[in-house]
Protein backbone atom coordinates (compact mmCIF):
# COMPACT_ATOMS: atom_id res chain seq x y z
CA UNK A 1 0.00 0.00 0.00
CA UNK A 2 1.94 2.96 -1.29
CA UNK A 3 1.17 6.46 -2.48
CA UNK A 4 -1.87 8.39 -1.37
CA UNK A 5 -4.84 6.43 -0.08
CA UNK A 6 -8.32 6.82 -1.53
CA UNK A 7 -9.92 10.05 -0.43
CA UNK A 8 -6.57 11.82 -0.22
CA UNK A 9 -5.68 10.44 3.21
CA UNK A 10 -2.03 10.42 4.16
CA UNK A 11 -0.75 6.90 3.46
CA UNK A 12 1.54 6.54 6.45
CA UNK A 13 -1.06 7.86 8.90
CA UNK A 14 -3.83 5.64 7.53
CA UNK A 15 -1.65 2.52 7.44
CA UNK A 16 -0.67 3.15 11.06
CA UNK A 17 -4.31 3.53 12.09
CA UNK A 18 -5.31 0.37 10.25
CA UNK A 19 -2.43 -1.67 11.69
CA UNK A 20 -3.53 -0.80 15.22
CA UNK A 21 -6.47 -3.17 14.69
CA UNK A 22 -4.60 -6.12 13.14
CA UNK A 23 -4.36 -8.31 16.27
CA UNK A 24 -7.99 -7.99 17.33
CA UNK A 25 -9.19 -8.46 13.74
CA UNK A 26 -7.02 -11.58 13.40
CA UNK A 27 -8.52 -12.99 16.59
CA UNK A 28 -12.04 -12.22 15.32
CA UNK A 29 -11.43 -13.81 11.93
CA UNK A 30 -9.71 -16.81 13.54
CA UNK A 31 -12.73 -17.48 15.76
CA UNK A 32 -14.97 -17.29 12.70
CA UNK A 33 -12.81 -19.38 10.37
CA UNK A 34 -10.90 -21.78 12.65
CA UNK A 35 -7.80 -21.37 10.46
CA UNK A 36 -4.78 -19.26 11.30
CA UNK A 37 -3.80 -18.94 7.63
CA UNK A 38 -7.29 -18.02 6.44
CA UNK A 39 -7.60 -15.51 9.29
CA UNK A 40 -4.34 -13.82 8.26
CA UNK A 41 -5.52 -13.68 4.66
CA UNK A 42 -8.93 -12.32 5.67
CA UNK A 43 -7.36 -9.55 7.74
CA UNK A 44 -4.96 -8.58 4.98
CA UNK A 45 -7.87 -8.47 2.54
CA UNK A 46 -9.83 -6.36 5.04
CA UNK A 47 -7.05 -3.81 5.45
CA UNK A 48 -6.44 -3.56 1.70
CA UNK A 49 -10.17 -3.03 1.07
CA UNK A 50 -10.28 -0.39 3.79
CA UNK A 51 -7.25 1.39 2.35
CA UNK A 52 -8.65 1.36 -1.16
CA UNK A 53 -12.16 2.31 -0.06
CA UNK A 54 -11.32 4.91 2.53
CA UNK A 55 -13.04 7.62 0.47
CA UNK A 56 -16.35 5.79 1.14
CA UNK A 57 -15.82 5.84 4.89
CA UNK A 58 -17.97 8.74 5.96
CA UNK A 59 -17.24 8.58 9.67
CA UNK A 60 -20.82 7.70 10.64
CA UNK A 61 -19.34 4.81 12.61
CA UNK A 62 -15.93 4.38 14.18
CA UNK A 63 -13.04 3.14 12.04
CA UNK A 64 -12.98 0.01 14.21
CA UNK A 65 -16.66 -0.76 13.53
CA UNK A 66 -16.13 -0.19 9.80
CA UNK A 67 -13.18 -2.59 9.76
CA UNK A 68 -15.22 -5.24 11.59
CA UNK A 69 -17.98 -4.85 8.99
CA UNK A 70 -15.49 -5.45 6.18
CA UNK A 71 -13.83 -8.37 8.00
CA UNK A 72 -17.20 -10.00 8.66
CA UNK A 73 -18.16 -9.84 4.99
CA UNK A 74 -14.75 -11.21 3.95
CA UNK A 75 -15.13 -14.14 6.36
CA UNK A 76 -18.72 -14.82 5.30
CA UNK A 77 -17.51 -15.07 1.71
CA UNK A 78 -14.84 -17.56 2.76
CA UNK A 79 -17.32 -19.63 4.79
CA UNK A 80 -19.94 -19.81 2.03
CA UNK A 81 -20.68 -23.45 1.28
CA UNK A 82 -17.83 -24.84 3.39
CA UNK A 83 -18.08 -27.67 5.90
CA UNK A 84 -17.06 -26.93 9.46
CA UNK A 85 -13.56 -27.42 10.79
CA UNK A 86 -13.27 -29.79 13.76
CA UNK A 87 -11.00 -31.66 16.13
CA UNK A 88 -10.57 -35.46 15.94
CA UNK A 89 -12.82 -36.01 18.97
CA UNK A 90 -15.62 -34.15 17.16
CA UNK A 91 -15.61 -36.72 14.34
CA UNK A 92 -15.93 -40.02 16.17
CA UNK A 93 -15.16 -42.03 19.32
CA UNK A 94 -11.71 -42.67 20.74
CA UNK A 95 -9.92 -45.70 19.31
CA UNK A 96 -7.23 -47.99 20.68
CA UNK A 97 -3.52 -48.21 19.99
CA UNK A 98 -4.26 -51.26 17.81
CA UNK A 99 -6.37 -49.22 15.37
CA UNK A 100 -5.09 -48.35 11.92
CA UNK A 101 -3.97 -44.75 11.66
CA UNK A 102 -5.83 -44.27 8.38
CA UNK A 103 -5.18 -41.67 5.68
CA UNK A 104 -4.70 -38.01 6.57
CA UNK A 105 -7.80 -35.88 6.13
CA UNK A 106 -7.66 -32.63 4.12
CA UNK A 107 -6.24 -29.55 5.82
CA UNK A 108 -9.68 -27.93 5.59
CA UNK A 109 -11.05 -30.54 8.02
CA UNK A 110 -9.19 -29.27 11.06
CA UNK A 111 -9.11 -26.42 13.52
CA UNK A 112 -5.61 -24.99 13.16
CA UNK A 113 -3.34 -23.62 15.89
CA UNK A 114 -2.56 -19.92 16.06
CA UNK A 115 0.36 -18.18 17.82
CA UNK A 116 -0.69 -16.21 20.87
CA UNK A 117 1.10 -13.10 19.67
CA UNK A 118 -1.08 -13.01 16.53
CA UNK A 119 -4.38 -12.89 18.46
CA UNK A 120 -3.69 -11.66 22.02
CA UNK A 121 -2.15 -8.23 22.78
CA UNK A 122 1.14 -8.24 24.67
CA UNK A 123 -0.14 -5.80 27.29
CA UNK A 124 -3.49 -4.94 28.83
CA UNK A 125 -5.70 -5.64 31.80
CA UNK A 126 -4.78 -9.15 33.08
CA UNK A 127 -8.43 -10.17 33.46
CA UNK A 128 -9.29 -9.04 29.94
CA UNK A 129 -6.25 -10.80 28.49
CA UNK A 130 -7.24 -14.01 30.30
CA UNK A 131 -10.72 -13.79 28.75
CA UNK A 132 -9.24 -13.23 25.29
CA UNK A 133 -7.01 -16.30 25.66
CA UNK A 134 -10.03 -18.35 26.70
CA UNK A 135 -11.88 -17.41 23.51
CA UNK A 136 -9.12 -18.62 21.18
CA UNK A 137 -8.65 -22.00 22.87
CA UNK A 138 -8.98 -24.95 20.54
CA UNK A 139 -12.08 -26.34 22.27
CA UNK A 140 -13.96 -23.03 22.14
CA UNK A 141 -13.08 -22.31 18.51
CA UNK A 142 -14.09 -25.86 17.54
CA UNK A 143 -17.44 -25.43 19.26
CA UNK A 144 -18.07 -22.16 17.42
CA UNK A 145 -17.80 -24.08 14.13
CA UNK A 146 -21.11 -25.79 14.93
CA UNK A 147 -22.88 -22.44 14.46
CA UNK A 148 -24.00 -20.99 11.11
CA UNK A 149 -21.81 -18.03 10.12
CA UNK A 150 -24.24 -15.28 11.16
CA UNK A 151 -24.90 -16.89 14.55
CA UNK A 152 -21.16 -17.36 14.96
CA UNK A 153 -20.49 -13.69 14.26
CA UNK A 154 -23.29 -12.51 16.55
CA UNK A 155 -22.11 -14.65 19.44
CA UNK A 156 -18.51 -13.46 19.08
CA UNK A 157 -19.48 -9.81 18.78
CA UNK A 158 -21.99 -9.89 21.63
CA UNK A 159 -20.47 -12.36 24.09
CA UNK A 160 -16.74 -12.07 23.43
CA UNK A 161 -16.33 -8.48 22.29
CA UNK A 162 -19.26 -7.12 24.32
CA UNK A 163 -20.87 -5.15 21.47
CA UNK A 164 -24.39 -3.85 21.97
CA UNK A 165 -27.20 -5.48 19.99
CA UNK A 166 -27.78 -2.25 18.06
CA UNK A 167 -24.10 -2.11 17.06
CA UNK A 168 -24.19 -5.68 15.78
CA UNK A 169 -27.44 -5.01 13.96
CA UNK A 170 -25.86 -2.06 12.19
CA UNK A 171 -22.84 -4.17 11.21
CA UNK A 172 -25.01 -6.99 9.81
CA UNK A 173 -27.64 -4.74 8.26
CA UNK A 174 -30.49 -6.14 10.36
CA UNK A 175 -32.47 -5.31 13.50
CA UNK A 176 -31.59 -5.59 17.18
CA UNK A 177 -34.47 -8.05 17.59
CA UNK A 178 -32.98 -10.27 14.88
CA UNK A 179 -29.57 -10.08 16.55
CA UNK A 180 -31.05 -11.13 19.89
CA UNK A 181 -32.83 -14.03 18.21
CA UNK A 182 -29.60 -15.18 16.54
CA UNK A 183 -27.78 -14.92 19.87
CA UNK A 184 -30.45 -16.96 21.64
CA UNK A 185 -30.19 -19.74 19.05
CA UNK A 186 -26.39 -19.69 19.21
CA UNK A 187 -26.45 -19.99 23.00
CA UNK A 188 -28.87 -22.93 22.78
CA UNK A 189 -26.59 -24.74 20.33
CA UNK A 190 -23.54 -24.20 22.53
CA UNK A 191 -25.47 -25.43 25.57
CA UNK A 192 -26.35 -28.60 23.63
CA UNK A 193 -22.62 -29.04 22.98
CA UNK A 194 -21.88 -28.76 26.69
CA UNK A 195 -20.44 -25.24 26.57
CA UNK A 196 -21.54 -23.11 29.52
CA UNK A 197 -20.40 -19.80 30.97
CA UNK A 198 -17.32 -20.25 33.12
CA UNK A 199 -14.63 -18.17 34.66
CA UNK A 200 -11.61 -17.77 32.35
CA UNK A 201 -8.56 -19.79 33.23
CA UNK A 202 -6.01 -17.89 35.20
CA UNK A 203 -2.36 -17.60 34.14
CA UNK A 204 -0.37 -20.71 34.97
CA UNK A 205 0.65 -20.79 38.61
CA UNK A 206 3.91 -22.14 40.03
CA UNK A 207 2.49 -25.66 40.44
CA UNK A 208 1.32 -25.76 36.82
CA UNK A 209 4.68 -24.43 35.63
CA UNK A 210 6.26 -27.30 37.55
CA UNK A 211 3.76 -29.69 35.92
CA UNK A 212 4.93 -28.55 32.47
CA UNK A 213 8.58 -28.90 33.45
CA UNK A 214 7.89 -32.46 34.57
CA UNK A 215 6.08 -33.10 31.28
CA UNK A 216 9.10 -31.93 29.28
CA UNK A 217 11.40 -34.08 31.37
CA UNK A 218 9.19 -37.18 31.06
CA UNK A 219 8.69 -36.74 27.30
CA UNK A 220 12.36 -36.18 26.56
CA UNK A 221 13.36 -39.19 28.69
CA UNK A 222 10.46 -41.08 27.07
CA UNK A 223 9.31 -42.27 30.48
CA UNK A 224 5.72 -43.16 29.62
CA UNK A 225 4.73 -44.05 33.17
CA UNK A 226 5.83 -40.64 34.40
CA UNK A 227 4.28 -38.91 31.40
CA UNK A 228 0.84 -40.52 31.74
CA UNK A 229 0.84 -39.84 35.50
CA UNK A 230 0.63 -36.15 34.56
CA UNK A 231 -2.54 -36.73 32.50
CA UNK A 232 -6.12 -37.07 33.64
CA UNK A 233 -7.51 -40.57 33.12
CA UNK A 234 -9.72 -39.28 30.30
CA UNK A 235 -7.13 -36.95 28.75
CA UNK A 236 -7.31 -36.73 24.96
CA UNK A 237 -4.35 -37.47 22.66
CA UNK A 238 -5.00 -36.27 19.09
CA UNK A 239 -2.87 -36.06 15.94
CA UNK A 240 -4.34 -33.94 13.11
CA UNK A 241 -4.45 -34.52 10.15
CA UNK A 242 -5.34 -38.05 11.30
CA UNK A 243 -8.83 -38.86 12.56
CA UNK A 244 -7.59 -41.42 15.11
CA UNK A 245 -7.43 -40.22 18.72
CA UNK A 246 -6.75 -41.90 22.06
CA UNK A 247 -8.16 -41.49 25.56
CA UNK A 248 -6.62 -43.90 28.03
CA UNK A 249 -3.24 -44.12 29.72
CA UNK A 250 -2.81 -47.67 28.47
CA UNK A 251 -3.49 -46.82 24.83
CA UNK A 252 -1.26 -43.73 24.98
CA UNK A 253 1.60 -45.85 26.38
CA UNK A 254 1.09 -48.57 23.79
CA UNK A 255 0.91 -46.05 20.96
CA UNK A 256 4.09 -44.30 22.06
CA UNK A 257 5.95 -47.60 22.38
CA UNK A 258 4.51 -48.93 19.12
CA UNK A 259 3.65 -46.71 16.13
CA UNK A 260 5.04 -43.65 17.91
CA UNK A 261 8.31 -45.23 19.03
CA UNK A 262 10.26 -42.94 16.68
CA UNK A 263 9.60 -40.11 19.14
CA UNK A 264 12.02 -41.61 21.66
CA UNK A 265 14.87 -39.15 22.13
CA UNK A 266 12.79 -36.12 21.13
CA UNK A 267 13.43 -32.53 22.22
CA UNK A 268 10.81 -29.90 23.11
CA UNK A 269 10.94 -26.11 22.82
CA UNK A 270 8.37 -23.99 24.63
CA UNK A 271 5.99 -21.64 22.83
CA UNK A 272 2.38 -20.44 23.17
CA UNK A 273 -0.63 -21.29 21.00
CA UNK A 274 -4.36 -20.67 21.38
CA UNK A 275 -3.96 -19.15 24.82
CA UNK A 276 -2.35 -22.39 26.00
CA UNK A 277 1.13 -23.74 26.70
CA UNK A 278 2.61 -25.39 23.64
CA UNK A 279 5.83 -27.09 22.55
CA UNK A 280 7.70 -27.46 19.30
CA UNK A 281 8.43 -31.18 19.10
CA UNK A 282 11.59 -32.40 17.33
CA UNK A 283 12.31 -36.09 16.63
CA UNK A 284 15.85 -37.46 16.20
CA UNK A 285 17.02 -36.93 12.63
CA UNK A 286 17.31 -39.97 10.39
CA UNK A 287 20.94 -38.97 9.85
CA UNK A 288 21.62 -39.41 13.55
CA UNK A 289 22.67 -35.76 13.83
CA UNK A 290 20.36 -33.23 15.43
CA UNK A 291 16.58 -33.24 15.45
CA UNK A 292 13.90 -32.51 12.86
CA UNK A 293 10.52 -30.82 13.39
CA UNK A 294 7.79 -33.37 13.98
CA UNK A 295 4.78 -31.70 15.62
CA UNK A 296 3.44 -28.66 17.40
CA UNK A 297 2.04 -29.84 20.71
CA UNK A 298 -0.76 -27.75 22.23
CA UNK A 299 -1.55 -28.70 25.83
CA UNK A 300 -4.79 -28.16 27.73
CA UNK A 301 -3.93 -27.74 31.41
CA UNK A 302 -6.69 -27.87 34.02
CA UNK A 303 -5.93 -27.83 37.71
CA UNK A 304 -3.02 -30.11 38.55
CA UNK A 305 -3.13 -32.29 35.41
CA UNK A 306 -3.05 -32.16 31.64
CA UNK A 307 -6.50 -32.62 30.11
CA UNK A 308 -5.44 -33.03 26.50
CA UNK A 309 -2.58 -32.83 24.02
CA UNK A 310 -2.98 -32.05 20.33
CA UNK A 311 -0.05 -32.92 18.07
CA UNK A 312 -0.30 -30.82 14.90
CA UNK A 313 1.89 -32.67 12.42
CA UNK A 314 2.05 -30.20 9.51
CA UNK A 315 5.23 -28.58 10.79
CA UNK A 316 6.31 -27.22 7.39
CA UNK A 317 3.33 -24.86 7.53
CA UNK A 318 2.96 -24.19 11.25
CA UNK A 319 6.54 -23.79 12.48
CA UNK A 320 7.31 -20.72 10.32
CA UNK A 321 4.33 -18.72 11.64
CA UNK A 322 5.50 -19.49 15.19
CA UNK A 323 9.04 -18.39 14.33
CA UNK A 324 10.32 -21.91 15.05
CA UNK A 325 13.27 -23.59 13.30
CA UNK A 326 12.64 -26.78 11.35
CA UNK A 327 15.80 -28.43 12.67
CA UNK A 328 17.83 -28.39 15.91
CA UNK A 329 21.57 -28.74 15.99
CA UNK A 330 22.97 -31.74 17.94
CA UNK A 331 23.92 -29.56 20.90
CA UNK A 332 20.44 -28.05 21.34
CA UNK A 333 18.57 -29.26 24.42
CA UNK A 334 14.93 -28.99 25.42
CA UNK A 335 13.61 -25.86 27.02
CA UNK A 336 10.90 -25.71 29.65
CA UNK A 337 8.48 -22.80 29.85
CA UNK A 338 9.56 -19.72 31.74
Amino acid sequence: MTGTAAGGADTATLEHELEQHRIELTAYCYRLLGSSFEAEDAVQDTLVRAWKGYDRFEGRASLRSWLYRIATNVCFDQLDGRSRRARPMDLGPALTADATLGPPLPESSWIQPVPDDRVVPETGDPAELAELRETVRLAFVATLQHLPPRQRAVLILREVLQWQAAEVADLLGTTAASVNSLLQRARATLADKGVTDSDPQRPLDDEQDELLSRYVDAFERYDLDSLTSLLYEDATWTMPPYELWLQSHEDIRRWCLGPGAGCRGSRLLATRANGSPAFAHYKPSASGLGHDAWSLQVLEVSGDRIAGITFFLDTARFFPIFGLPLTLEPSHGGVAPA
